[in-house]
């Protein structure tokens, strides 16, 4: 699909990998709404690109309709749906004084990373279908998973679990709108460098930068958006999902 002109979504796209994906996606000369709950770097993102920014909770269905009205408004039915929007708790499913995991907390990473991404999907795709086609086909979907859903280590059970859903319901959706001629894709990250790993010292990011095989470094959020280019351009890559990490196999902690 060519990406000059289409109009894209990018939730998560305040910070780290959504944001990095959004500026790229904007490089190419796309049209990129930002969904994010951070307002105010969320702004700051989406005036960073010539963008919009909208405020969405993605896991709820009222808030994502309302953004998607207000995206197409400003720049007509999205064909490109990038989803990076999660939070990555870590409690263990036995805590301190055998307090065992809290349900809320277990509840609402499901909610927020995986009913939120499908969410979102569902949405954009009902608006997709009604597109005319483009060189073959009406949209592209990239999903974010994580190495956690293969790889899950000690107090990752909420964010493996939800991850897991992700990668699992990628190609069935692949399938649900083939007919449509919307693909479906999605990458596992491994170790990046995000605001959340920006917060480390530094001592301990190269630490988990130097677990990774090759190359030996935390990857970079302009590294994943490279893939994301790579796979809304190649339209043979359709209900399959991509380990972007350094041939890492995370150990138990």
């Amino acid at each position: 699909m060519d990406i000059k002109g289409t109009a894209a979504i990018v939730t998560g796209g305040a910070s780290g990998l959504g944001k990095a994906t959004a500026a790229m996606l904007a490089s190419q000369g796309a049209k990129v709404a930002i969904f994010d709950m951070n307002e105010e770097a969320g702004k700051a993102a989406a005036a960073e690109i010539g963008g919009v920014f909208v405020s969405v909770n993605v896991a709820d269905d009222a808030s994502v309709s309302a953004a998607l009205d207000t995206a197409e408004q400003a720049h007509g039915v999205a064909r490109i749906l990038v989803n990076c929007a999660g939070i990555a708790p870590a409690v263990k499913t036995v805590g301190k004084e055998n307090v065992p995991h809290p349900l809320d907390i277990y509840r609402k990473t499901i909610e927020v990373n995986l009913i939120g991404t499908f969410n979102v999907i569902s949405k954009f795709a009902a608006r997709a279908v009604s597109v005319e086609d483009m060189d073959g086909e009406r949209g592209v979907i990239v999903n974010t998973a994580s190495v956690a859903a293969y790889d899950g280590q000690i107090g990752q059970a909420a964010y493996s679990a939800s991850k897991g859903g992700v990668v699992g319901m990628t190609l069935p959706i692949a399938r649900d709108l083939a007919s449509h001629k919307i693909r479906v894709m999605t990458i596992a990250p491994g170790i990046f460098l995000t605001p959340m790993m920006e917060g480390f010292p530094q001592h301990v990011q190269d630490a988990l930068g130097a677990q990774v095989p090759h190359p030996s470094r935390l990857g970079k959020p302009a590294e994943y958006a490279q893939l994301v280019e790579s796979i809304i351009r190649n339209p043979m890559l359709n209900g399959e999902v991509i380990r972007l990490d350094g041939a890492i196999r995370m150990a138990p902690r």
